[in-house]
């Protein structure tokens, strides 16, 4: 059941932020086990500051390539 519901969780979590990701890109959003005590706010707060970091990395790396 808690997995179900942090899988609910996190789909909803995930659809208004990926506009913030760049065209063709991807994302595999992981949740830990320490995820099915989470409230859907801690979720959310913890996928935005992951995608953030991520998007963050993928342009760091495009501006290093030649």
């Amino acid at each position: 059941m808690h997995r179900n519901l942090v899988k609910r969780r996190l789909r909803a979590a995930t659809a208004p932020q990926l506009e913030r990701l760049p065209a063709h890109s991807r994302a595999v959003v992981r949740a830990l086990p320490g995820s099915a005590d989470a409230t859907y706010a801690e979720l959310s707060r913890d996928l935005v500051r992951g995608l953030e970091r991520a998007v963050a990395r993928l342009r760091e790396r495009e501006n290093v390539r030649p």
